[in-house]
């Protein structure tokens, strides 16, 4: 099949937002958690056996394995139907800086859709796909979703594994998820999330557990520019007063060091990282890379090592005056873009336009932020604005609970499609403020669909996320047990297996007939996650696995099953 990606005629026949939509979904796993859902992914994300071309057809690889992040959704049962357009090599925020085209705003085809996510945003606003992945270094994952009217979360760094992404600053980096609602953001991050020794960036992260309390402060910049927009200014104070009734008191904070924090990222020896990042395909290359990428990238050459620490040490600094902001506030609220351009506009002066979309992002992945865009309203002309949710490391389920309280305030549709949002969802791993309850790894006949799942939902248990133990389990498939069951075996770290386990969620006033429930040789002990984290779970006493036929290699009890059907 001829795409833009190996045509350079094709992008004429299909949507800019693509650069390769297939005939034919790559179909997911045929169970699971996002079972029916369907996504794309930005074409700077690997597939095996498709193109990355990072929207520069000299770049075109074909890598021999996907993008962790991509295994874990189709693993899930999510449908993947193409690869998306994107401000090449991400280098941008505005959705123009493509060979294959300028990707539209999904409201008003005049517009700009806001980079370097471009593709990924519009085919979720227009209704194409359910969601799609895109990144964010500087806001990629926030401003094309604040211009359509869509979710764009932007995860802790190192929450979601960027190895098989194209860098663009790789220390910065994120991958990133665009929806129509929070809720479908939520259980997409649940499932792409997850430690990975292999990405020198991943970290095992704790995410805060609880929403913020019914009575929050949220932080107000102290000097807001919209240059000159009215129209968004006026939606500004709209989005204030909406987060007011929510619970929130405002509380004005110095602005400074975050815009000065955000200006490092090109005004600094810190560009020179997306240099390094294609450094030998540039200088190879360079008059193939599209203007004003090309020069961006270039300027990063020109600052030596001694550059890069000074800049580091300024940014440091930075972040120390503006950590002060969180002994006074929850959260932060800002504009996700100060106001909207035309395409024509944009590339007329693509600099400093583009800089200013970036006005309120820049500085989030530098100083460690966590994020959320989150539709707040249509304008009087018709283009959607957004806003965005900000808080410290680790605050990503509250983001979204609160995310999500207020976009299905704003009374918005979903996207640009016109369909009502529907009712609101549970954020998987929040716990309730109202309801004090414990999670449970369950491994064999309690998992969703088994035998004794029932014992789970009786109890109004609820799965809240799929996860993988670390790599210190064997799995042995008890004889003589009905129904069939298998036994969890901890061994010496390093030594066995990952192993896939379902974690759920019940109140704790019926946490102890649960666990009345559990027959010898099983109990309940506590087991070490492939994220870092550990959850109670059920484990084996070894005395029992005599006899035993070891499964680890299934990597889990539903695939052992399958095989043995």
């Amino acid at each position: 099949m001829l795409t833009a990606a190996t045509d350079p005629t094709v992008h004429d026949k299909i949507s800019p937002a693509w650069i390769r939509r297939f005939d034919a979904a790559l179909a997911g796993a045929a169970t699971g958690p996002l079972a029916g859902l369907s996504f794309a992914i930005k074409d700077n994300i690997d597939l095996a056996g498709y193109p990355t071309t990072a929207a520069c057809p000299a770049f075109d690889r074909t890598p021999r394995d996907s993008a962790p992040v991509v295994q874990r959704l189709l693993a899930a049962g999510a449908s993947l139907y193409g690869k998306t357009n994107l401000d090449q090599f991400a280098c941008g925020l505005n959705g123009t800086r493509s060979p294959y085209g300028a990707v539209p705003n999904a409201f008003d085809a005049r517009y700009v859709s806001g980079g370097s996510s471009s593709g990924s945003a519009y085919v979720v606003a227009t209704g194409e796909v359910d969601f799609a992945l895109g990144t964010d270094t500087a806001g990629s994952g926030r401003v094309p979703a604040g211009l359509n009217n869509i979710v764009g979360l932007k995860p802790s760094k190192g929450l979601i594994s960027a190895r098989g992404v194209l860098p663009a600053a790789q220390s910065v980096d994120c991958v990133s998820i665009f929806a129509r609602t929070v809720d479908t953001a939520c259980r997409v991050l649940a499932v792409a999330q997850g430690y990975d020794a292999l990405d020198p960036y991943s970290r095992p992260l704790q995410l805060c557990r609880r929403p913020f309390p019914a009575a929050f402060r949220f932080g107000v910049p102290d000097t807001l520019e919209f240059r000159g927009d009215a129209l968004a200014e006026r939606e500004f104070s709209a989005a204030i007063e909406r987060l007011r009734e929510l619970g929130g008191e405002p509380v004005t904070i110095d602005y400074a060091p975050l815009a000065e924090a955000a200006a490092l990222l090109y005004d600094s020896a810190l560009v020179a990282e997306r240099y390094a990042a294609i450094r030998g395909f540039f200088d190879a290359h360079e008059a193939d890379v599209f203007e004003p990428v090309r020069g961006i990238i270039a300027s990063g050459r020109d600052y030596s090592a001694a550059d890069v620490f000074d800049a580091q040490t300024r940014l440091r600094a930075l972040g120390q005056r503006a950590a002060a902001m969180w002994e006074r506030i929850d959260l932060l609220l800002v504009p996700t873009a100060p106001t909207h351009y035309t395409i024509a506009q944009m590339r007329d002066d693509p600099i400093a336009l583009n800089r200013h979309l970036g006005a309120y992002t820049n500085f989030v992945n530098l100083l460690d932020y966590a994020a959320l865009s989150v539709p707040s309203s249509l304008r009087a002309d018709g283009l959607p604005f957004g806003v965005t949710l900000i808080g410290p490391c680790g605050s990503d389920l509250q983001l979204a609970e609160l995310g999500q309280r207020y976009h299905h305030r704003s009374g918005l549709t979903q996207g640009a499609t016109g369909l009502p949002l529907p009712a609101p969802g549970p954020i998987p791993g929040l716990v309730p403020a109202d309801q004090d309850t414990v999670r449970v790894a369950v491994v064999g006949a309690h998992l969703s669909g088994m035998p004794l799942n029932h014992q789970l939902t009786e109890r109004h248990g609820r799965l809240v996320s799929h996860a993988m133990t670390a790599a210190d389990y064997r799995l042995y498939a008890l004889p003589d047990s009905t129904p069939a069951k298998p036994g969890l075996l901890r061994v010496a770290p390093g030594t066995g297996h990952r192993i896939a386990v379902e974690i759920w969620q019940m109140p704790v006033q019926a946490y102890g007939s649960f666990v009345a429930l559990i027959p010898a040789p099983l109990g309940i002990g506590r087991i070490r996650l492939d994220d870092g984290g550990e959850v109670q779970g059920f484990l084996c006493e070894p005395f029992a696995l005599a006899g035993a036929t070891d499964i680890s290699h299934f990597g889990g009890w539903r695939a052992y099953v399958a095989a043995n059907a």
